[in-house]
């Protein structure tokens, strides 16, 4: 198979930089080994799981006890050449039996945070195990199962050494996740960001769109707001620039070098800092302005008390949902202001924008027309 020459594939190598593994992954990894050890006795070691995309990394085990009934693995997480603070924390999983019929249990252990606030994917109360991670578990075990001629009825308890003092280093306490960190990833994979090198790596993206004659492209902050955009555009692989964080790197170079349309893709909480003018949308960099999004709220037709309890949401996301609930369009009014401060950076250029919110799941939640 060629190697892409543009896409987020062709973006990571350009950079030179060494991608990693989600503590979702490595919780899997954790997760199959204990199971596997459960039902036959023996730890696979390296142990080799399968991601969303179809990777099938192995990792090697850190510990593994077993017991009646119950048994642990624990994998290190690697986070390649990304500065993340849960780069060599060792995740632990303890998978222990369950009666028949009792299906996938998920249990936060030490390390692992409890949701407290709703505006999280998560109910109130759920261990901080991310949509995904958990879909990812419950795919292995059913598959280990499977193959042993049992049904996957377990236990599943995640742990992080020293993950509640990790944690303090996290968003995790501002948004009522408390206790410890949360098990996280939509594709098992780290990617790394250095900033002179992913900005490099935008220009190259650009730049390689153009010479294939591509006249729309689309910056996206991720895996999930790139499907979106495939499935609602069509738009081929070298058309898709992975922007990542960096809007105003993606926003200067077409300036500069110019495409007839320009779709600008991502969460709804992310581009909410584009549409307050933020240009690096990195959660240590801008942070989602809630009082902003009042006024915004407002525009689109909010009373003063809808207003007000969007200015004190726990998230974003626990905003949006106070609007929809209220037939408050807020996520169209973000897009169109996310893509009038984008024609602002563009200075005239002849680039037609548009913008699309999506949540977590990709769903477009806001969307604005080109201009």
């Amino acid at each position: 198979m060629s190697e892409p020459k543009g896409g987020r594939g062709a973006q990571l190598k350009h950079t030179g930089l060494r991608p990693g593994w989600t503590t979702g992954a490595c919780a899997t990894a954790a997760t199959t080994a204990a199971y596997t050890a459960l039902l036959a006795g023996d730890f696979p070691d390296p142990v080799t799981i399968t991601l969303p995309r179809g990777q099938t990394p192995a990792f090697a085990l850190a510990a593994e006890e077993l017991g009646a009934g119950r048994a642990m693995a624990a994998v290190v997480k690697d986070a390649g050449d990304d500065p993340d603070v849960t780069h060599g924390a060792l995740i632990r999983s303890t998978v222990r039996l369950l009666p028949p019929g009792s299906g996938v249990v998920f249990r936060a252990g030490d390390g692992v945070g409890t949701i407290t606030r709703p505006g999280l994917p998560l109910a109130v109360g759920e261990p901080a195990i991310n949509p995904v991670p958990r879909r990812m578990m419950t795919d292995h075990v059913t598959l280990v199962a499977r193959r042993h001629g049992t049904t996957a009825d377990v236990e599943i308890t995640i742990s992080v050494d020293h993950g509640a003092e990790i944690a303090r280093s996290t968003w995790n306490p501002r948004l009522g996740i408390l206790g410890g960190l949360s098990i996280l990833g939509t594709t098992g994979i780290v990617v790394p960001y250095s900033c002179s090198a992913w900005i490099d790596s935008i220009r190259r993206g650009v730049d390689v769109a153009r010479a294939a004659g591509r006249t729309h492209v689309a910056g996206c902050t991720g895996s999930t707001s790139e499907r979106t955009v495939v499935a609602e555009y069509g738009l081929p692989e070298d058309a898709l620039l992975d922007m990542g964080d960096f809007a105003g790197a993606v926003l200067k170079y077409v300036r500069r070098h110019p495409v007839d349309r320009l779709t600008i893709c991502g969460g709804f909480a992310k581009l909410s800092k584009l549409a307050a003018g933020h240009l690096d949308l990195h959660s240590g960099r801008s942070q989602v302005d809630k009082s902003f999004l009042a006024a915004l709220a407002r525009e689109g037709g909010a009373s003063e008390a809808l207003a007000a309890e969007v200015a004190v949401a726990n998230t974003g996301l626990a905003a949006l949902q106070l609007c929809a609930a209220a037939g408050v369009p807020l996520g169209d009014v973000v897009a169109a202001r996310a893509r009038d401060e984008a024609l602002s950076v563009l200075r005239g250029a002849p680039v037609a924008v548009d913008v699309l919110c999506v949540d977590r799941a990709g769903t477009v939640v806001g969307r604005s027309t080109p201009r």
